[in-house]
Protein backbone atom coordinates (compact mmCIF):
# COMPACT_ATOMS: atom_id res chain seq x y z
CA UNK A 1 0.00 0.00 0.00
CA UNK A 2 2.66 2.15 0.70
CA UNK A 3 4.31 1.89 -2.94
CA UNK A 4 0.64 2.64 -4.31
CA UNK A 5 0.26 5.75 -2.25
CA UNK A 6 3.96 7.23 -2.99
CA UNK A 7 3.21 6.41 -7.04
CA UNK A 8 -0.31 8.71 -6.39
CA UNK A 9 1.71 11.38 -5.45
CA UNK A 10 2.70 11.60 -8.74
CA UNK A 11 1.32 14.15 -10.56
CA UNK A 12 0.72 12.59 -13.63
CA UNK A 13 -0.07 8.88 -12.18
CA UNK A 14 -2.32 10.48 -10.04
CA UNK A 15 -4.23 12.16 -13.17
CA UNK A 16 -4.40 9.18 -15.56
CA UNK A 17 -5.11 6.89 -12.52
CA UNK A 18 -8.38 8.90 -11.86
CA UNK A 19 -8.44 8.88 -16.05
CA UNK A 20 -8.70 5.44 -16.24
CA UNK A 21 -10.32 4.42 -13.63
CA UNK A 22 -13.19 6.65 -14.49
CA UNK A 23 -13.10 6.03 -18.24
CA UNK A 24 -13.59 2.18 -17.21
CA UNK A 25 -16.99 2.74 -14.80
CA UNK A 26 -18.31 5.53 -16.90
CA UNK A 27 -18.34 2.57 -19.41
CA UNK A 28 -20.75 0.43 -17.00
CA UNK A 29 -24.46 0.52 -17.55
CA UNK A 30 -27.44 -0.19 -14.88
CA UNK A 31 -30.43 -0.99 -16.79
CA UNK A 32 -29.60 1.18 -19.57
CA UNK A 33 -28.02 4.02 -18.22
CA UNK A 34 -24.29 4.94 -17.55
CA UNK A 35 -22.27 7.51 -15.78
CA UNK A 36 -20.14 8.42 -19.03
CA UNK A 37 -17.25 10.60 -18.58
CA UNK A 38 -19.36 12.12 -15.11
CA UNK A 39 -17.81 9.06 -13.59
CA UNK A 40 -14.32 10.49 -13.38
CA UNK A 41 -15.99 13.32 -11.17
CA UNK A 42 -16.72 10.78 -8.61
CA UNK A 43 -13.76 8.60 -9.00
CA UNK A 44 -11.94 11.78 -8.26
CA UNK A 45 -14.06 12.75 -5.42
CA UNK A 46 -12.88 9.60 -4.05
CA UNK A 47 -8.94 9.96 -4.70
CA UNK A 48 -10.15 13.78 -3.15
CA UNK A 49 -11.33 12.48 -0.16
CA UNK A 50 -8.28 10.43 0.74
CA UNK A 51 -6.13 14.02 0.32
CA UNK A 52 -4.92 13.65 -3.40
CA UNK A 53 -5.42 17.03 -5.47
CA UNK A 54 -4.97 17.46 -8.55
CA UNK A 55 -3.22 20.64 -10.16
CA UNK A 56 -5.44 23.41 -10.37
CA UNK A 57 -3.47 24.06 -13.88
CA UNK A 58 -4.56 20.87 -15.39
CA UNK A 59 -8.35 21.62 -14.14
CA UNK A 60 -8.73 25.42 -15.74
CA UNK A 61 -6.78 23.58 -18.48
CA UNK A 62 -9.56 20.99 -19.28
CA UNK A 63 -12.26 23.74 -18.24
CA UNK A 64 -11.12 26.47 -21.19
CA UNK A 65 -10.52 23.35 -23.65
CA UNK A 66 -13.96 22.24 -22.68
CA UNK A 67 -16.32 25.48 -22.79
CA UNK A 68 -14.30 26.52 -26.16
CA UNK A 69 -15.62 23.15 -27.88
CA UNK A 70 -18.45 23.76 -26.65
CA UNK A 71 -19.24 27.17 -27.79
CA UNK A 72 -17.44 26.14 -31.17
CA UNK A 73 -20.10 23.47 -31.81
CA UNK A 74 -23.46 25.51 -30.21
CA UNK A 75 -22.10 28.41 -32.39
CA UNK A 76 -23.63 28.07 -35.86
CA UNK A 77 -27.18 26.45 -34.29
CA UNK A 78 -27.56 28.86 -31.93
CA UNK A 79 -27.68 31.92 -33.59
CA UNK A 80 -29.64 30.46 -36.35
CA UNK A 81 -32.22 29.22 -34.31
CA UNK A 82 -32.75 32.89 -32.96
CA UNK A 83 -34.89 33.02 -36.25
CA UNK A 84 -36.40 30.44 -36.84
CA UNK A 85 -39.53 28.51 -35.28
CA UNK A 86 -36.81 26.95 -33.69
CA UNK A 87 -36.77 29.49 -31.15
CA UNK A 88 -39.48 27.90 -29.34
CA UNK A 89 -37.74 25.13 -28.03
CA UNK A 90 -34.59 27.55 -27.28
CA UNK A 91 -37.34 29.19 -25.01
CA UNK A 92 -38.52 26.16 -23.11
CA UNK A 93 -34.52 25.89 -22.58
CA UNK A 94 -34.16 28.99 -21.18
CA UNK A 95 -36.94 28.83 -19.78
CA UNK A 96 -35.86 25.73 -17.55
CA UNK A 97 -32.68 27.29 -16.60
CA UNK A 98 -34.77 30.88 -15.05
CA UNK A 99 -37.01 28.36 -13.14
CA UNK A 100 -33.97 26.48 -12.00
CA UNK A 101 -32.06 29.38 -10.67
CA UNK A 102 -35.21 30.68 -8.70
CA UNK A 103 -35.58 27.41 -6.85
CA UNK A 104 -31.97 27.54 -6.13
CA UNK A 105 -31.80 30.92 -4.59
CA UNK A 106 -35.39 30.00 -2.74
CA UNK A 107 -34.01 26.75 -1.60
CA UNK A 108 -30.57 27.95 -0.58
CA UNK A 109 -32.16 30.78 1.40
CA UNK A 110 -34.92 27.96 2.83
CA UNK A 111 -32.14 25.56 4.10
CA UNK A 112 -29.16 28.15 4.41
CA UNK A 113 -27.06 26.27 1.42
CA UNK A 114 -23.57 28.14 1.20
CA UNK A 115 -23.34 29.76 -2.03
CA UNK A 116 -21.16 28.04 -3.74
CA UNK A 117 -23.13 24.54 -2.95
CA UNK A 118 -26.36 25.78 -3.97
CA UNK A 119 -24.88 26.66 -7.43
CA UNK A 120 -23.16 23.69 -7.56
CA UNK A 121 -26.55 21.64 -7.12
CA UNK A 122 -27.95 23.63 -9.61
CA UNK A 123 -25.25 22.57 -12.06
CA UNK A 124 -25.92 19.09 -11.14
CA UNK A 125 -29.55 19.03 -11.16
CA UNK A 126 -29.35 19.78 -14.83
CA UNK A 127 -26.75 17.68 -15.16
CA UNK A 128 -24.76 20.59 -16.89
CA UNK A 129 -21.09 20.59 -16.38
CA UNK A 130 -20.35 23.52 -18.15
CA UNK A 131 -22.51 24.53 -15.32
CA UNK A 132 -20.76 23.30 -12.83
CA UNK A 133 -17.82 24.78 -14.60
CA UNK A 134 -18.72 28.40 -14.21
CA UNK A 135 -20.17 27.72 -10.63
CA UNK A 136 -16.20 27.03 -9.65
CA UNK A 137 -14.62 30.14 -11.35
CA UNK A 138 -17.39 32.33 -9.77
CA UNK A 139 -17.15 30.92 -6.30
CA UNK A 140 -13.98 29.58 -6.46
CA UNK A 141 -14.84 26.88 -4.23
CA UNK A 142 -14.87 23.55 -4.28
CA UNK A 143 -17.92 23.02 -2.78
CA UNK A 144 -19.58 23.35 -5.84
CA UNK A 145 -18.44 20.26 -7.04
CA UNK A 146 -19.77 18.72 -4.29
CA UNK A 147 -23.05 19.92 -4.69
CA UNK A 148 -23.15 18.77 -8.29
CA UNK A 149 -22.00 15.46 -7.07
CA UNK A 150 -24.79 15.20 -4.61
CA UNK A 151 -27.52 16.50 -7.31
CA UNK A 152 -26.78 14.84 -10.28
CA UNK A 153 -28.23 11.37 -9.52
CA UNK A 154 -30.89 12.59 -8.63
CA UNK A 155 -31.01 14.75 -12.63
CA UNK A 156 -30.54 11.68 -14.32
CA UNK A 157 -32.95 9.56 -12.60
CA UNK A 158 -35.66 11.94 -13.03
CA UNK A 159 -35.61 12.87 -16.73
CA UNK A 160 -35.05 9.12 -17.35
CA UNK A 161 -37.96 8.08 -14.96
CA UNK A 162 -40.08 11.10 -15.94
CA UNK A 163 -40.20 10.18 -20.03
CA UNK A 164 -40.80 6.80 -19.26
CA UNK A 165 -43.71 7.19 -16.91
CA UNK A 166 -45.19 10.26 -18.75
CA UNK A 167 -46.66 8.13 -21.86
CA UNK A 168 -47.89 5.40 -19.81
CA UNK A 169 -49.65 7.88 -16.75
CA UNK A 170 -51.81 9.59 -18.84
CA UNK A 171 -52.12 6.63 -21.56
CA UNK A 172 -50.17 8.76 -24.86
CA UNK A 173 -50.32 6.49 -27.53
CA UNK A 174 -46.46 8.83 -28.50
CA UNK A 175 -46.28 8.14 -32.16
CA UNK A 176 -49.96 8.41 -33.04
CA UNK A 177 -49.92 11.68 -31.10
CA UNK A 178 -46.68 13.30 -32.98
CA UNK A 179 -48.64 12.44 -36.36
CA UNK A 180 -51.23 14.96 -35.75
CA UNK A 181 -49.22 17.38 -35.00
CA UNK A 182 -46.70 19.39 -36.89
CA UNK A 183 -42.76 18.77 -35.93
CA UNK A 184 -39.82 20.87 -35.18
CA UNK A 185 -37.83 20.67 -38.72
CA UNK A 186 -39.88 23.64 -39.76
CA UNK A 187 -38.60 26.95 -40.40
CA UNK A 188 -39.22 30.14 -42.50
CA UNK A 189 -36.41 28.85 -45.17
CA UNK A 190 -38.62 25.45 -45.16
CA UNK A 191 -39.38 24.39 -48.43
CA UNK A 192 -42.93 23.24 -50.07
CA UNK A 193 -44.02 20.89 -52.20
CA UNK A 194 -46.62 21.77 -55.10
CA UNK A 195 -47.55 19.58 -58.22
CA UNK A 196 -48.61 21.89 -60.98
CA UNK A 197 -50.14 21.28 -64.14
CA UNK A 198 -48.86 22.74 -67.48
CA UNK A 199 -51.43 24.21 -69.26
CA UNK A 200 -49.57 27.25 -71.38
CA UNK A 201 -49.74 26.50 -74.79
CA UNK A 202 -45.87 28.52 -74.53
CA UNK A 203 -44.55 25.61 -72.33
CA UNK A 204 -45.65 22.52 -75.09
CA UNK A 205 -42.46 20.88 -76.06
CA UNK A 206 -39.89 23.01 -74.57
CA UNK A 207 -37.21 22.23 -72.40
CA UNK A 208 -36.88 23.20 -68.79
CA UNK A 209 -33.44 25.36 -69.64
CA UNK A 210 -35.68 27.18 -72.08
CA UNK A 211 -38.80 27.54 -70.16
CA UNK A 212 -36.21 29.25 -67.36
CA UNK A 213 -39.04 27.81 -64.92
CA UNK A 214 -37.68 28.59 -61.43
CA UNK A 215 -35.07 30.14 -62.39
CA UNK A 216 -33.62 32.66 -59.97
CA UNK A 217 -35.78 31.36 -57.61
CA UNK A 218 -35.79 29.03 -54.64
CA UNK A 219 -38.52 26.50 -57.01
CA UNK A 220 -36.93 23.11 -58.40
CA UNK A 221 -38.83 20.80 -60.33
CA UNK A 222 -37.69 17.44 -58.88
CA UNK A 223 -39.92 15.34 -61.38
CA UNK A 224 -42.21 15.39 -64.16
CA UNK A 225 -45.43 13.01 -64.20
CA UNK A 226 -46.68 12.43 -67.99
CA UNK A 227 -49.96 10.07 -67.36
CA UNK A 228 -48.15 7.29 -65.24
CA UNK A 229 -44.78 7.32 -65.86
CA UNK A 230 -42.47 9.11 -63.48
CA UNK A 231 -39.62 11.35 -65.00
CA UNK A 232 -36.48 12.55 -63.68
CA UNK A 233 -35.73 16.41 -63.72
CA UNK A 234 -32.72 17.26 -66.07
CA UNK A 235 -32.52 20.62 -68.13
CA UNK A 236 -33.34 19.17 -71.16
CA UNK A 237 -36.18 17.37 -69.94
CA UNK A 238 -39.19 18.67 -72.55
CA UNK A 239 -42.34 19.27 -71.15
CA UNK A 240 -45.36 18.40 -72.57
CA UNK A 241 -49.17 20.18 -72.48
CA UNK A 242 -50.67 17.92 -69.42
CA UNK A 243 -47.62 17.12 -67.42
CA UNK A 244 -47.72 17.16 -63.77
CA UNK A 245 -44.38 18.66 -62.35
CA UNK A 246 -43.39 17.86 -58.65
CA UNK A 247 -41.79 21.06 -57.87
CA UNK A 248 -40.04 21.99 -54.69
CA UNK A 249 -39.46 25.50 -53.21
CA UNK A 250 -40.77 28.64 -50.99
CA UNK A 251 -44.51 29.26 -51.37
CA UNK A 252 -44.00 32.22 -53.43
CA UNK A 253 -41.86 30.91 -55.65
CA UNK A 254 -43.47 27.73 -56.26
CA UNK A 255 -46.80 30.31 -56.86
CA UNK A 256 -44.70 32.40 -59.51
CA UNK A 257 -43.77 29.33 -61.42
CA UNK A 258 -47.30 27.92 -61.23
CA UNK A 259 -48.65 31.33 -62.77
CA UNK A 260 -46.31 30.73 -65.48
CA UNK A 261 -46.73 27.23 -66.25
CA UNK A 262 -50.75 26.67 -65.65
CA UNK A 263 -52.23 25.54 -62.46
CA UNK A 264 -52.20 24.13 -59.38
CA UNK A 265 -53.41 20.05 -59.15
CA UNK A 266 -54.50 18.33 -56.11
CA UNK A 267 -53.88 14.92 -57.54
CA UNK A 268 -51.06 13.01 -55.48
CA UNK A 269 -47.72 11.16 -56.51
CA UNK A 270 -45.77 8.24 -55.44
CA UNK A 271 -42.53 7.68 -56.72
CA UNK A 272 -41.95 5.18 -59.54
CA UNK A 273 -39.57 1.88 -59.24
CA UNK A 274 -37.26 3.64 -61.40
CA UNK A 275 -37.39 7.74 -59.75
CA UNK A 276 -35.63 7.54 -56.62
CA UNK A 277 -36.10 9.87 -53.52
CA UNK A 278 -33.23 9.70 -51.00
CA UNK A 279 -31.68 11.50 -47.85
CA UNK A 280 -27.97 11.52 -48.27
CA UNK A 281 -25.76 12.55 -45.52
CA UNK A 282 -22.29 14.92 -46.52
CA UNK A 283 -19.22 12.86 -45.20
CA UNK A 284 -16.53 13.49 -47.67
CA UNK A 285 -14.02 15.87 -46.82
CA UNK A 286 -12.91 17.21 -49.77
CA UNK A 287 -16.91 18.40 -50.01
CA UNK A 288 -17.01 20.16 -47.08
CA UNK A 289 -17.00 23.84 -47.67
CA UNK A 290 -18.28 23.78 -51.47
CA UNK A 291 -21.63 24.90 -52.50
CA UNK A 292 -24.29 23.36 -54.72
CA UNK A 293 -23.46 24.90 -57.51
CA UNK A 294 -20.10 24.06 -57.47
CA UNK A 295 -20.73 20.60 -57.64
CA UNK A 296 -23.02 20.42 -60.19
CA UNK A 297 -24.99 17.33 -59.20
CA UNK A 298 -27.65 17.90 -61.41
CA UNK A 299 -25.42 18.64 -64.74
CA UNK A 300 -22.72 15.86 -63.92
CA UNK A 301 -24.67 13.32 -62.26
CA UNK A 302 -28.41 14.23 -62.61
CA UNK A 303 -29.60 14.46 -59.51
CA UNK A 304 -31.39 16.84 -57.76
CA UNK A 305 -31.54 18.32 -54.89
CA UNK A 306 -34.36 19.11 -53.46
CA UNK A 307 -33.80 20.40 -49.64
CA UNK A 308 -31.55 20.62 -47.30
CA UNK A 309 -31.29 19.51 -43.26
CA UNK A 310 -28.71 21.18 -41.10
CA UNK A 311 -28.97 21.07 -37.15
CA UNK A 312 -32.75 19.51 -37.37
CA UNK A 313 -33.95 22.02 -39.33
CA UNK A 314 -34.91 22.08 -42.98
CA UNK A 315 -34.21 24.62 -45.45
CA UNK A 316 -34.67 25.00 -49.27
CA UNK A 317 -32.09 23.91 -51.45
CA UNK A 318 -30.09 27.15 -52.96
CA UNK A 319 -27.00 27.31 -55.60
CA UNK A 320 -24.79 28.99 -53.21
CA UNK A 321 -25.58 26.62 -50.17
CA UNK A 322 -21.95 25.82 -48.77
CA UNK A 323 -21.66 22.29 -47.35
CA UNK A 324 -20.73 21.18 -43.86
CA UNK A 325 -20.16 17.52 -42.24
CA UNK A 326 -23.35 16.26 -41.21
CA UNK A 327 -25.77 17.86 -43.53
CA UNK A 328 -28.44 15.98 -44.98
CA UNK A 329 -29.14 16.63 -48.28
CA UNK A 330 -32.91 15.12 -50.29
CA UNK A 331 -32.09 13.75 -53.67
CA UNK A 332 -34.08 12.78 -56.27
CA UNK A 333 -32.81 10.79 -59.19
CA UNK A 334 -32.74 6.96 -60.90
CA UNK A 335 -31.43 4.56 -58.28
CA UNK A 336 -28.29 3.90 -59.40
CA UNK A 337 -27.64 8.17 -59.94
CA UNK A 338 -28.73 8.48 -56.67
CA UNK A 339 -26.21 5.75 -55.26
CA UNK A 340 -23.06 6.91 -57.31
CA UNK A 341 -24.14 10.73 -55.16
CA UNK A 342 -23.92 8.69 -52.17
CA UNK A 343 -21.16 7.35 -52.50
CA UNK A 344 -19.79 10.41 -53.64
CA UNK A 345 -20.50 12.03 -50.23
CA UNK A 346 -19.27 9.25 -48.44
CA UNK A 347 -15.95 8.51 -50.43
CA UNK A 348 -14.18 9.66 -47.62
CA UNK A 349 -14.64 9.38 -43.96
CA UNK A 350 -13.74 12.17 -41.98
CA UNK A 351 -10.69 12.48 -40.36
CA UNK A 352 -10.41 12.02 -36.29
CA UNK A 353 -9.39 15.11 -36.21
CA UNK A 354 -8.86 18.54 -38.48
CA UNK A 355 -7.89 20.73 -35.65
CA UNK A 356 -6.02 23.84 -36.92
CA UNK A 357 -3.60 24.68 -33.18
CA UNK A 358 -3.14 28.27 -34.43
CA UNK A 359 -7.05 28.88 -34.83
CA UNK A 360 -7.81 27.03 -31.45
CA UNK A 361 -4.80 28.82 -29.53
CA UNK A 362 -6.21 32.20 -30.48
CA UNK A 363 -9.91 31.31 -29.13
CA UNK A 364 -8.83 30.05 -26.28
CA UNK A 365 -6.34 33.23 -25.54
CA UNK A 366 -9.35 35.74 -26.70
CA UNK A 367 -11.39 33.60 -24.68
CA UNK A 368 -9.56 33.69 -21.68
CA UNK A 369 -8.34 37.61 -22.20
CA UNK A 370 -12.28 38.58 -22.29
CA UNK A 371 -13.28 36.17 -19.67
CA UNK A 372 -11.15 38.71 -17.25
CA UNK A 373 -12.70 42.06 -18.60
CA UNK A 374 -14.46 43.37 -15.71
CA UNK A 375 -18.30 44.59 -16.29
CA UNK A 376 -19.62 47.09 -13.54
CA UNK A 377 -23.15 46.80 -11.99
CA UNK A 378 -25.02 48.84 -9.24
CA UNK A 379 -23.95 49.15 -5.82
CA UNK A 380 -20.26 49.80 -7.08
CA UNK A 381 -20.09 46.09 -8.00
CA UNK A 382 -18.33 44.45 -10.77
CA UNK A 383 -18.57 41.00 -12.07
CA UNK A 384 -16.89 39.17 -15.19
CA UNK A 385 -17.41 36.16 -17.01
CA UNK A 386 -14.10 34.72 -16.53
CA UNK A 387 -12.56 31.60 -17.66
CA UNK A 388 -15.76 29.62 -18.30
CA UNK A 389 -17.90 32.36 -19.92
CA UNK A 390 -15.35 34.29 -21.76
CA UNK A 391 -14.20 31.41 -23.86
CA UNK A 392 -17.77 30.29 -24.25
CA UNK A 393 -18.73 33.90 -25.75
CA UNK A 394 -15.97 33.99 -27.89
CA UNK A 395 -16.20 30.11 -29.46
CA UNK A 396 -20.01 30.88 -29.85
CA UNK A 397 -19.27 33.96 -32.12
CA UNK A 398 -15.97 32.72 -33.74
CA UNK A 399 -18.49 29.63 -34.12
CA UNK A 400 -21.18 31.07 -35.52
CA UNK A 401 -18.89 32.95 -38.34
CA UNK A 402 -16.88 30.01 -39.05
CA UNK A 403 -14.03 31.99 -39.55
CA UNK A 404 -12.53 35.62 -38.72
CA UNK A 405 -9.10 36.39 -40.25
CA UNK A 406 -7.25 33.74 -39.33
CA UNK A 407 -9.15 31.72 -36.88
CA UNK A 408 -10.90 28.66 -38.84
CA UNK A 409 -13.19 27.38 -36.42
CA UNK A 410 -15.11 24.87 -38.37
CA UNK A 411 -13.92 22.02 -37.21
CA UNK A 412 -15.87 18.14 -37.62
CA UNK A 413 -17.60 17.11 -35.49
CA UNK A 414 -14.55 14.51 -34.88
CA UNK A 415 -12.32 17.01 -33.64
CA UNK A 416 -14.42 18.98 -31.21
CA UNK A 417 -15.13 15.77 -29.59
CA UNK A 418 -11.70 15.32 -29.21
CA UNK A 419 -11.32 18.70 -28.03
CA UNK A 420 -14.55 18.65 -25.38
CA UNK A 421 -13.90 14.87 -24.05
CA UNK A 422 -10.22 15.75 -23.31
CA UNK A 423 -10.95 19.14 -21.58
CA UNK A 424 -14.00 17.34 -20.06
CA UNK A 425 -12.03 15.01 -18.21
CA UNK A 426 -9.42 16.77 -17.60
CA UNK A 427 -11.21 19.45 -15.35
CA UNK A 428 -13.80 16.62 -13.96
CA UNK A 429 -10.54 15.17 -12.32
CA UNK A 430 -9.42 18.49 -10.70
CA UNK A 431 -12.57 19.52 -9.87
CA UNK A 432 -13.31 16.44 -8.56
CA UNK A 433 -10.13 15.99 -5.70
CA UNK A 434 -11.12 19.64 -4.63
CA UNK A 435 -14.73 18.35 -4.07
CA UNK A 436 -13.81 15.23 -2.52
CA UNK A 437 -12.05 16.88 0.35
CA UNK A 438 -15.42 18.21 1.92
CA UNK A 439 -18.04 15.89 0.33
CA UNK A 440 -18.33 13.42 3.92
CA UNK A 441 -18.45 16.72 6.21
CA UNK A 442 -21.04 18.33 4.14
CA UNK A 443 -23.35 15.15 3.90
CA UNK A 444 -22.83 14.88 7.47
CA UNK A 445 -23.84 18.73 8.42
CA UNK A 446 -26.28 19.00 5.84
CA UNK A 447 -28.03 15.41 6.20
CA UNK A 448 -31.04 14.87 3.71
CA UNK A 449 -31.58 18.63 3.49
CA UNK A 450 -29.26 18.72 0.60
CA UNK A 451 -31.00 15.55 -1.38
CA UNK A 452 -34.17 17.32 -0.43
CA UNK A 453 -33.18 20.38 -2.18
CA UNK A 454 -30.99 19.16 -5.46
CA UNK A 455 -34.36 16.73 -5.91
CA UNK A 456 -37.01 20.40 -5.80
CA UNK A 457 -33.90 21.73 -8.20
CA UNK A 458 -34.67 19.56 -10.78
CA UNK A 459 -38.26 18.54 -9.72
CA UNK A 460 -39.86 21.92 -10.65
CA UNK A 461 -38.39 23.01 -13.80
CA UNK A 462 -38.34 19.57 -15.14
CA UNK A 463 -42.63 19.82 -14.58
CA UNK A 464 -42.73 23.90 -15.13
CA UNK A 465 -40.98 23.29 -18.61
CA UNK A 466 -42.97 20.45 -19.89
CA UNK A 467 -45.62 22.10 -19.01
CA UNK A 468 -45.25 25.35 -20.95
CA UNK A 469 -44.23 23.51 -23.95
CA UNK A 470 -46.96 20.59 -23.84
CA UNK A 471 -49.82 22.81 -23.08
CA UNK A 472 -49.22 26.44 -23.17
CA UNK A 473 -47.06 25.94 -26.41
CA UNK A 474 -49.18 23.02 -27.71
CA UNK A 475 -45.83 21.11 -28.82
CA UNK A 476 -46.61 17.01 -29.40
CA UNK A 477 -45.64 15.27 -26.32
CA UNK A 478 -42.74 13.50 -28.23
CA UNK A 479 -41.35 17.18 -29.00
CA UNK A 480 -42.24 18.60 -25.58
CA UNK A 481 -40.40 15.89 -23.90
CA UNK A 482 -37.88 16.44 -26.76
CA UNK A 483 -36.97 20.19 -25.89
CA UNK A 484 -37.52 19.23 -22.16
CA UNK A 485 -34.55 16.76 -22.47
CA UNK A 486 -32.56 19.40 -24.03
CA UNK A 487 -33.36 21.76 -21.40
CA UNK A 488 -32.16 19.47 -18.48
CA UNK A 489 -29.14 18.54 -21.06
CA UNK A 490 -29.84 14.95 -20.10
CA UNK A 491 -28.35 12.56 -23.24
CA UNK A 492 -29.50 9.93 -21.00
CA UNK A 493 -33.64 11.19 -20.93
CA UNK A 494 -33.14 11.61 -24.51
CA UNK A 495 -31.88 8.23 -24.93
CA UNK A 496 -34.46 6.53 -23.30
CA UNK A 497 -36.86 9.02 -25.60
CA UNK A 498 -35.21 7.68 -28.09
CA UNK A 499 -36.04 4.23 -27.79
CA UNK A 500 -40.00 4.92 -27.31
CA UNK A 501 -40.61 6.76 -30.76
CA UNK A 502 -39.00 5.39 -34.53
CA UNK A 503 -38.34 9.22 -35.89
CA UNK A 504 -35.70 11.67 -34.85
CA UNK A 505 -38.15 14.49 -33.73
CA UNK A 506 -37.29 13.70 -29.92
CA UNK A 507 -33.85 14.26 -30.96
CA UNK A 508 -34.67 17.77 -32.98
CA UNK A 509 -36.04 19.20 -30.16
CA UNK A 510 -33.43 18.32 -28.21
CA UNK A 511 -30.97 19.97 -30.15
CA UNK A 512 -33.02 22.92 -31.06
CA UNK A 513 -33.17 23.11 -26.85
CA UNK A 514 -29.71 22.38 -25.87
CA UNK A 515 -27.42 24.94 -27.16
CA UNK A 516 -29.72 27.55 -25.76
CA UNK A 517 -29.96 25.77 -22.19
CA UNK A 518 -25.86 24.78 -22.16
CA UNK A 519 -25.04 28.82 -22.98
CA UNK A 520 -27.60 29.95 -20.51
CA UNK A 521 -26.86 27.41 -17.09
CA UNK A 522 -23.14 28.44 -18.05
CA UNK A 523 -23.92 32.75 -18.18
CA UNK A 524 -26.47 31.94 -14.39
CA UNK A 525 -24.09 29.94 -12.93
CA UNK A 526 -22.04 32.39 -13.32
CA UNK A 527 -23.90 35.60 -12.45
CA UNK A 528 -26.31 33.46 -9.53
CA UNK A 529 -23.29 33.89 -6.65
CA UNK A 530 -24.01 37.28 -6.72
CA UNK A 531 -27.86 36.81 -5.49
CA UNK A 532 -27.30 33.95 -2.71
Amino acid sequence: MTVIQHLLEEPLVLLFTILFIGSVLGKAHIKGISLGLSAVLFTAMFFGHYGYQVSETVQNLGLTLFIAAVGLQAGPRFFRMMRTSGMQYGLIGMLIIVVAAAVTMAVAALFDLPEALAVGMMSGALTSTPGLAAAIDATGDGAASVGYGIAYPVGVLAVVLFVQLFPKLFRINLMQELEQKSGPKRSRQSPEVMMIEVTSESAHRRTLKELKAGRGTSAVVSRVIRGTRNIISLSDTVIMKGDKLVTVGLKEDLERVRDELGKESDDSFISADRVELRKVTVGAEDLIGKSLRELGLRSRYGVTVTRVERGGFEFNQHPGWRLEAGDVLTVVSSEDRVEEVEKLFSRRKLPVTNVHLLSLSLILLLGVLAGMIELPLPGEQSVSFGAAGGPLIIALIIGHFGRLGPIRARFFQPSNQVIRDLGLVLFLAGAGTTAGEGLVDTVAEQGLTVIAAGALITIVPMLIGFFVAWQLLRMSSVHALGSLCGGMTSTPGLGVLNKLVSTDDAAVAYAAAYPFALVFVTLTSQLLPLFL
